[in-house]
């Protein structure tokens, strides 16, 4: 009797699971049929799933790692968050600029406001509160405000996306973006998501590896990332990942997206570089998965590798997804720029930095 009922209570659970996870809007959905076929087509798509050309190991890809990750997580650290919540630099209304001067304008995390040429992009907008499908209960953002509220946000020309992970793509503020954003460029498998949420089909534009796109007089290119994807626990690896380049009149910057250190920033740096301006992921890590996720220095040798020339260090100091104090990131790639000569920015939340320019924010504001 009692095998009988623990094996009616997982049925049960697994109902309620897939039922969960099939109509509760945040978790996005799946391609179509005919979405599939469109995607399938895609050299970097092998037996139902996208793949990076080197082998690349995940988190959970034994069960000794497995159990070690869960137990420092449950442990815990620390000084894995700052003692009081950030203060960003505020962005004020009308503030957005027209002129054709290059400035980005980090949110924290991934997320970074860019004007170029008189466009006005937003590179990975995760403006909510919790990298997770349910927001009450994930990990807290560490600011409690925004540098500018989406409500205040003028028009948006375009949304590049990187993928299509919580802490990059989320349910809440492409909700509220949506009817301010011209167009959605994002990587195959992705739009499916956006459709569910509302986008229509005319302001999404999927992009393989190497594709490119002119939008508004820019040149927006999608290259290879060393990443993953997934949205549930039956959808791994079933959209693209991807880094950016973006182009225009006299500015390149580059979006690493999330990504181990790989051989495509050498490629990347060779068809495209040298670049103005990098924006290079370095937080998050750990060396148990560090085929998708830099460590700090390889960060740093990622921004050598595709020929940068100022360097901003993103993925840090808007969430804990990972076990390291919340200033590590930023302080080990102080330190390696600091070896190698490269020249990096360390701006605040919200305060802008200007490409080209002569001064950029470099103060160590962390400590």
């Amino acid at each position: 009797m009692t095998l009988i009922i623990i094996a009616v209570s997982l049925v049960v659970l697994a109902a309620v699971a897939y039922i969960v996870m099939t109509f509760y809007p945040a978790f996005g959905r799946r391609a179509s049929r005919k979405e599939k076929q469109i995607i399938s087509r895609s050299l970097n798509y092998k037996d139902g799933k996208f793949v990076y050309p080197a082998a690349t190991v995940m988190m959970e890809n034994s069960a000794g790692s497995s159990l070690s990750i869960l137990k420092d997580f449950i442990k815990g650290n620390p000084r894995s968050r700052p003692p009081q919540p950030l203060i960003p630099e505020k962005l004020l209304p009308g503030s957005i600029q027209e002129s054709g001067d290059t400035r980005v304008t980090w949110f924290g995390h991934s997320a970074v406001l860019l004007e170029m040429d008189g466009v006005t992009l937003f590179l990975d907008p995760m403006l909510g509160r919790s990298p997770s499908p349910f927001p009450f209960v994930g990990g807290r953002r560490y600011s409690k405000q925004l540098p500018m509220e989406i409500s205040e946000l003028p028009r948006i020309d375009a949304v590049l996306l990187s993928h299509d992970h919580y802490d990059h793509l989320d349910y809440g503020s492409i909700k509220q973006l949506k009817d301010k954003v011209g167009m959605f460029i994002v990587p195959l498998g992705v739009g499916a998501h956006l459709l569910r949420w509302g986008v229509s089909r005319e302001k999404i534009r999927e992009q393989d590896w190497w594709d490119e796109f002119q939008y508004a007089g820019l040149t927006l290119t999608s290259a290879p990332a060393r990443h993953f994807s997934g949205r549930s626990l039956l959808d791994r690896n079933s959209t693209l990942w991807c880094s950016w380049i973006i182009r225009g009149a006299e500015t390149k910057i580059f979006f690493s997206g999330d990504s181990g250190y790989g051989p495509h920033f050498a490629e990347i740096g060779e068809k495209y570089g040298p670049f103005d301006l990098t924006l290079m992921e370095c937080g998050q890590y750990d060396p148990r998965w560090a085929d998708i996720h830099m460590l700090p220095e390889q960060s740093v040798q990622a921004h050598l590798d595709v020929r940068g020339a100022l360097m901003i260090p993103i993925h840090w100091a808007a969430f804990t997804l990972s076990m390291h104090d919340w200033t590590d990131p930023v302080e080990r790639v102080f330190a390696a720029a600091k070896a190698h000569g490269v020249r990096l920015a360390t701006p605040r939340i919200g305060e802008p930095v200007y490409a080209g320019s002569a001064e950029v924010p470099s103060l160590a504001w962390w400590k």
